[in-house]
């Protein structure tokens, strides 16, 4: 699992495709998350373009895209249920899937021990 200074953490699939939500720490911040806005699949991004859109009860905020791609699917369970973002944000609560235009863009990322340094 690689992490951005955004508070997203990006974990890849067998199958070589990115899945993509907020850290625990980032989950908390916001507070209760009341709303969440999706990006449609098959959306092309690049890198801190605004895809997904999280409203809770202490602000709205705008979770940019980490790597250059394709949206390839979304996790519409958050659209119907959003406080599932507060219960499981590095599991179950993940936002989209992406397909990776240059892998190395994901260099920059941090480990799990760089982003627990980061937010001490």
């Amino acid at each position: 699992m690689k992490f951005t200074e955004e508070h997203e953490w990006l974990r890849e699939e067998e199958d070589g495709v990115m899945l993509v939500g907020i850290t625990a720490h980032a989950a908390e911040q916001l507070g209760d998350v009341v709303f969440v806005e999706l990006p449609e699949e098959g959306t092309t991004v690049s890198k801190d373009d605004e895809v997904v859109v999280i409203e809770s009860v202490k602000a709205a905020s705008d979770i940019l895209a980490p790597v250059d791609g394709e949206i390839v699917e979304v996790n519409t369970a958050l659209a119907e249920i959003p406080g599932r973002i507060n219960e499981d944000p590095q599991g179950e609560a993940w936002f989209f899937k992406m397909t990776v235009s240059d892998p190395g863009q994901m260099d920059d990322f941090m480990d799990e021990a760089g982003y627990q340094k980061f937010i001490a």
